[in-house]
């Protein structure tokens, strides 16, 4: 593999190339869903091949080739990918007002591997098919369901980083979700929960160990209870309220509201043909009262077993711990090596690509909400005399700007006296972003802290859904505006 790194790198050089580097990657999938009792799919695939990009006049070209694993590419084949990224930075070049530069020179060799405790590509797919039956059987036992589904997913993907600067890293990155949902249905009411949380459930940079730990069977008999009770409740009265927002909920907040607007080439406009720019533009850099004191949002791509956790990203620049929103005060955004030289800075280890032939660009890592000093859920509605308690996303909706947001979620419960009270279906609340972070004023402490996965996270065109994570306790907020008004 050293032979064919150096080739291309060799080749680019030859070319006039400034800057190259190459990406080789090989991905392992495994999907598993169940519907009702039945299994309604089963795939296991695997790809493999290479990405190149490279600096030349100024400009950036990128090409790409799957490898066949049954006979290694040739090195005319080889040849010809180097030769299009370059002929594509010329282009490219002819239409750039000024030079791409990547700052000082990286060089880094090294191997990384995920940690994890089981390898879920070791494990008998009949045990695997058997815990997510088990689940979907003890949903279904509740009556009043009519759609019960239970999920598991895996990916391992071996990636090696290679660049004129002399960098050669070489990481495996181990992925592992699971999820399962339970509809109730009658008379056209529709009422869904899902648990870990919605939208593919719970993911982590971790082995099967993660489905042990969140016991799928063991909590479906209570959501799909609630689901059931649902149909029943009242509709969410609208007002301006307290809200205490469990923790799941809070994460995906933070995705959108923060994680989405840090990064740095949606600012500056260098991407925008998906979900839009951003209001934190670079005179905020500092200035900007993103949140009340007690917020503190942190990108930190160090920790173990986030999703969005890794040595080094796909420009081989090392994973970092940095303040984004520090008290409350904006202090950083999310950069790759080009953004960063834009403003006299280094990345901070925030570029990554969904795959071999796809370009590097700027991806959340684990963007998280510092949890408080101390308190579980229970201690924040305890301290509520009159307010809502908010659970487990259904929609989002927010503007291009990444100012002004809508969400639902699948559940909320009246509280009142510190004690919740009345299940409430549908319920909304709206706001704007620095005036929301603002109003919050209290964060569930250490033992309340969840690093939830997002692995559906869009960007760019051609699109690349990105793997992140983001860690969160549940969280109070005053003055918010719930239900529709």
């Amino acid at each position: 593999m050293k032979e064919f790194t150096a080739r291309a790198l060799d080749r680019a050089r030859d070319l006039g190339a400034t800057y190259a580097d190459i990406r080789v990657v090989e991905t392992q999938r495994e999907k598993i869903n169940i519907k009702n009792g039945t299994v309604e799919g089963i795939s296991l695939g695997e790809e493999q091949g290479f990405g190149v990009r490279v600096l030349a006049d100024g400009a950036w070209g990128f090409a790409s080739s799957s490898i066949d694993p049954t006979h290694f590419l040739s090195n005319d084949a080889l040849d010809k990918v180097v030769e299009q990224a370059v002929q594509i930075a010329r282009a490219s070049a002819r239409v750039r007002p000024t030079p791409a530069e990547i700052g000082n020179p990286m060089r880094y060799v090294d191997k990384y591997r995920t940690p994890i405790e089981i390898d879920p590509f070791t494990v008998p797919l009949e045990e695997k098919i058997g815990v997510l039956m088990e689940a979907n059987e003890n949903v279904r036992k509740v009556k009043g369901i009519m759609v019960a589904t239970s999920a598991m997913n895996a990916i391992r993907e071996n990636k090696l980083f290679a660049s004129t600067e002399e960098s050669y890293i070489e990481q495996e990155i181990y992925s592992m979700g699971c999820a399962m949902d339970a509809t109730a249905v009658r008379e056209g009411e529709v009422q869904v929960r899902s648990y870990p949380s919605s939208f593919n459930g719970q993911w982590a940079c971790e082995g099967y160990e993660l489905v042990k730990k969140w016991d799928l069977a063991g909590n479906a008999e209570r959501i799909a209870s609630e689901a059931v009770a649902l149909l029943d409740a009242p509709l969410c009265p609208p007002g301006i309220k307290t809200v205490v927002i469990d923790s799941s909920q809070v994460a995906l907040q933070v995705h959108e509201s923060c994680g989405h607007p840090i990064e740095l080439d949606r600012v500056m406009g260098m991407e925008a043909s998906f979900a839009g720019t951003s209001f934190m533009t670079l005179d905020k850099l500092d200035k900007l009262k993103y949140g009340s004191d007690i917020v503190n949002i942190v990108g930190d791509a160090t920790l173990p077993n986030g999703l969005g956790s890794f040595k080094y990203d796909d420009e081989g620049v090392p994973a970092q711990r940095f303040d984004i929103i520090q008290n409350g005060m904006f202090r950083n955004y999310l950069m790759d090596r080009e953004t960063a030289a834009m403003l006299g800075k280094t990345s901070n280890g925030t570029s990554r690509a969904s795959g071999w032939n796809r370009i590097p660009m700027i991806r959340m890592t684990n963007i998280s909400l510092m949890p408080g000093p101390s308190g579980t859920l229970e201690d924040l509605i305890s301290e509520v005399d009159e307010g809502l308690f908010l659970s487990t996303n259904r929609s989002w909706s927010i503007d291009d700007k990444r100012l002004n947001f809508q969400f639902g979620t699948e559940i909320a419960w009246e509280i009142k006296g510190g004690k919740l009270g009345q299940m409430y279906r549908n319920a909304t609340y709206t706001g704007s972003t620095p005036e929301f972070w603002n109003s919050c004023e209290r964060i569930g402490g250490p033992e309340a802290w969840v690093l939830w996965g997002l692995p559906n996270c869009g960007k760019g065109e051609p699109m690349q859904i990105g793997l992140v994570g983001h860690g969160a306790a549940p969280a109070r907020f005053s003055n918010v505006r719930v239900g529709v008004m």
